[in-house]
């Protein structure tokens, strides 16, 4: 049995952290579903900035829509934004009826892609709500995520949105503390749905971001510490994860129809070349969990990944171990807040580039 039929046997769902129009029309994806385990797949600007500035696959659309009037519809502010929107729609489509077969085995569980709103709108919740609205609607796809980060701003979206029965991804989620709050978020839409008489049956994942730990503390730790961060900090957010499943609260949603929101490891490709290429990908084996990873790590893990030991319920020696942290001068509560602030400033500068790169090659056209 390949490595990642392991992982996948053990509970947990496989997604890939990309998406090409390539990989979808050369038969890729459809591989990676048939041949890896992988049953969702997860998108965000950087990712689409790639895609469409490789190559030409995109060109022919995109000179399709600057010669067309593309409506507004609540989604995007300018008309480079809504050509992306309807070029990321297009990919997310086909990926979606490729993961149908998936969606419908678990019931809805599994089987999504995911679309993330505007970088640029992270901290306006009612323009947020607006696109996230729009994006699914015109998506016309159930599993199609729409991503919103789980700022502040962001967290009154994610319950407006749930409220209204759209899933969402939880994204750029740091630490058990954001978690936390982005799960309540959730749960508070799903109570209100209760209340009003709807189906509390609404979908959404919670998406932590690991690697970063490690990269940001990297030349400022002992050497036994290094590359332990990530690990550490995702085991305490596991054992957050697993006591909110078996709390009083989520509980008594479950048995109103409501499923819980899952835990989403993220940013799971390794950064450090002299650490292992699938180091978060066997250290965050955990059931009822997703692991979301790029295309080279996927790889890596199904040549010679191994699941050894599932990640503890109780987190393990997390506590232990960021205490070594602290005692060497890292304040963890501050460093997930400066990474949640870099990371939307990265999908921000993402976006910029991409919207550039569809504004020239509009401009060539005209």
């Amino acid at each position: 049995m390949k490595p990642t039929a392991k992982l996948h046997e053990a509970g947990q769902s496989l997604w890939l952290d990309n998406i090409t129009r390539p990989m979808l029309a050369e038969g890729v994806l459809k591989g990676y579903i048939e041949e890896l385990s992988v049953t969702g797949l997860t998108s965000n600007p950087t990712i689409f900035d790639k895609a469409i500035s490789a190559g030409d696959a995109y060109d022919e659309q995109i000179a399709q829509l600057s010669n067309t009037a593309v409506p507004e519809q609540g989604i995007g502010a300018t008309p480079p934004e809504r050509i992306f929107f309807e070029l990321a729609l297009a990919d997310l489509r086909d990926a979606t009826d490729l993961f149908a077969t998936v969606h419908e085995r678990t019931d809805g569980v599994d089987g999504f892609a995911s679309l993330e709103v505007s970088p640029l709108i992270a901290d306006d919740a009612e323009a947020t709500i607006e696109e996230a609205a729009a994006l699914h609607a015109k998506a016309e796809r159930d599993n199609l995520f729409i991503k919103i980060p789980g700022t502040e701003a962001g967290r009154k979206a994610i319950e407006e949105s749930i409220f209204a029965g759209i899933p969402i991804n939880v994204t750029l989620l740091f630490d058990d503390k954001q978690y936390l709050a982005a799960a309540d978020a959730y749960m508070r839409g799903i109570e209100r749905r209760i209340e009003a008489g709807l189906n509390a049956n609404v979908a959404s994942v919670a998406s932590i971001f690991m690697s970063r730990w490690d990269v940001a503390v990297s030349g400022e730790v002992p050497d036994e510490l290094h590359n332990r961060l990530g690990l550490a900090i995702g085991f305490r957010a596991y054992r957050a994860y697993r006591e909110l499943l078996d709390s009083p609260r989520m509980q008594r949603l479950m048995n109103e129809g409501a499923r819980p929101q899952r835990l989403l490891w993220a940013s799971t490709g390794t950064k450090d070349p002299d650490a292992s290429d699938v180091l978060y990908i066997e250290g965050f084996a955990s059931p009822f969990t997703i692991n979301t990873m790029p295309e080279p790590t996927l790889h890596a893990f199904a040549d010679h990944g191994e699941v050894a030991e599932l990640v503890p319920a109780d987190g393990g020696e997390s506590e232990q171990l960021l205490a070594q942290f602290a005692s060497a001068g890292i304040d963890v509560d501050a460093l997930a807040e400066r990474l949640q602030e870099e990371g939307k400033a990265s999908f921000a500068k993402s976006w910029d580039e991409m919207l550039k790169t569809i504004e020239s090659q509009v401009g060539a056209r005209l």
